[in-house]
C-alpha cells in the first residue's frame, strides 16, 4: 500500500504515545469551577512561559483570537490588520458576527505591515461618524504569507505607534513557537510587547486540541466570562489540557526539525523548472510555491494521485507544511513526487 505523505497542515498531527499516556493519567476536575488541576497547571505554566500575569485555555485558536478582540473592543470599533491575516480570511466573519467590530486591512510585505502604512488608517478621535480604531493586530508567524517571521524591530515600532494613539496591541501567535525557535528570541520577549496574545497548541506542537491566551489578570478574568458565554466552558477538560502541557514541555525545540525539512524541500522545489518559489519567504515550516504549467486544482489532483497531499496557499499557489508526523524520508519522497508531476 502506497504511503500518503500529508503536507496539507501541521494541524493534522496525532498525539504521540507519550502524549496519550500523559492524557490518560491526567487528574481532572470541573474547569468551569476552576477546579481542574491539570488545566490550572497548564494555564500557570503558559502564563510563566509567555511572561503574562495570567492565561486561559480555550478550545481553538480562532476562539482565542476572537475572545481577545472581544475583550479589547466595543461594538462599532475597528481593528487594523494585515490583508492576509488569519482573523480576516479564516475566522468566518467572527469579528462582525460575535463582537460587532470591523477590520481595516493593509497589504504588507511577507505579511509584515509597517507604521507608515498603519498610521494614516487610524481614525480621528473626534470623527463620530467613523468607527473607532481600537486595536492593531499582528500575526507571527504569518500563515498566508508562508510562515514568515515578523521582525522584532517592526513589532516594537508598531507597539510604539499603538501607545502613541492609546490603542491596544494583539498578537495572533498561533505559530509563535516557530518564530521563537528560528530566531532564538524567547516567546516571553515576543509576548512582552503585546496587550493580549493567542498561541496554538494543536499545530506544530502536536497537541490534539486547544490554544492559550495570555494577558493581565483583569483581562483574563473578562476573557473567562466571554469564553463561557460562547460555550467554551469544558468541564473535565484536563484530559485534553494534559496534551497541551506535554506539548509545551517537550515539543518546542523539535520545531527546528520541521524548519530544516521545509528548507530542504524548498531547495528541491526551487530546482524544478515548472515550479516557482520565493526563497526569501522560506522562514519556518510553511512553503508557498506556484505551478507554472497547470492550475492549483490540477496540481493538487496530480500530486494526490502520486501520494502527496497539498492545499492551496493563495489564489495561485500551493502550500506544503512540514510537521512532527513527517520525517526526512517523507520530505525526500515529496520532492520526488513534485519532480515527477512537474517535470
Amino acid at each position: 500500500m502506497k504511503k500518503i505523505i500529508d503536507l496539507r497542515s501541521d494541524t493534522l498531527t496525532k498525539p504521540s504515545p507519550e502524549m496519550r499516556k500523559a492524557m490518560y493519567k491526567a487528574e481532572v476536575g470541573d474547569d468551569v469551577f476552576k477546579e481542574d488541576p491539570t488545566v490550572n497547571k497548564l494555564e500557570d505554566y503558559s502564563a510563566e512561559l509567555l511572561g503574562k500575569e495570567a492565561a486561559l485555555y480555550v478550545p481553538s485558536g480562532m476562539m482565542g483570537n476572537q475572545i481577545c478582540l472581544n475583550v479589547l473592543t466595543n461594538p462599532g470599533d475597528e481593528v487594523i490588520c494585515e490583508a492576509d491575516a488569519h482573523i480576516f480570511n479564516y475566522e468566518s466573519g467572527s469579528p462582525a458576527m460575535l463582537s460587532g467590530i470591523q477590520l481595516m486591512t493593509v497589504k504588507g510585505k511577507f505579511g509584515v505591515i509597517i507604521p507608515e502604512q498603519v498610521e494614516p488608517l487610524i481614525r480621528p478621535k473626534d470623527a463620530y461618524y467613523m468607527p473607532r480604531t481600537k486595536v492593531i493586530e499582528v500575526e507571527n508567524t504569518h500563515n498566508r504569507a508562508g510562515g514568515t517571521i515578523c521582525p522584532m524591530e517592526n513589532i516594537i515600532e508598531l507597539k510604539n505607534l499603538a501607545k502613541k494613539y492609546n490603542l491596544y496591541y494583539h498578537l495572533d501567535g498561533a505559530r509563535l513557537w516557530n518564530a521563537s525557535v528560528e530566531t532564538g528570541i524567547s516567546v516571553k520577549e515576543y509576548a512582552s510587547h503585546f496587550d493580549s496574545i493567542s498561541c496554538c497548541l494543536s499545530k506544530g506542537l502536536g497537541a490534539p486540541v486547544g490554544s492559550i491566551i495570555g494577558g493581565t489578570k483583569e483581562f483574563i478574568k473578562e476573557a473567562y466570562r466571554v469564553r463561557k458565554s460562547w460555550g467554551g466552558g469544558m468541564r473535565q477538560v484536563g484530559i485534553l489540557a494534559a496534551g497541551g502541557l506535554y506539548a509545551l514541555q517537550n515539543n518546542i525545540e523539535r520545531l527546528k526539525d520541521d524548519h530544516r525539512r521545509a528548507k530542504y524541500l524548498a531547495e528541491k522545489i526551487n530546482d524544478i523548472k515548472n515550479l516557482e518559489i520565493d526563497m526569501n519567504s522560506v522562514h519556518t515550516n510553511i512553503l508557498l510555491f506556484r505551478p507554472l504549467t497547470m492550475t492549483v486544482d490540477e496540481a493538487m489532483i496530480k500530486c494526490k494521485g502520486e501520494g502527496l497531499l497539498l492545499l492551496p496557499g493563495t489564489v495561485d499557489t500551493l502550500r506544503a507544511i512540514t510537521h512532527l508526523d513527517v520525517d526526512d524520508s517523507d520530505v525526500e519522497k515529496a520532492a520526488d513526487i513534485l519532480t515527477k508531476v512537474f517535470e
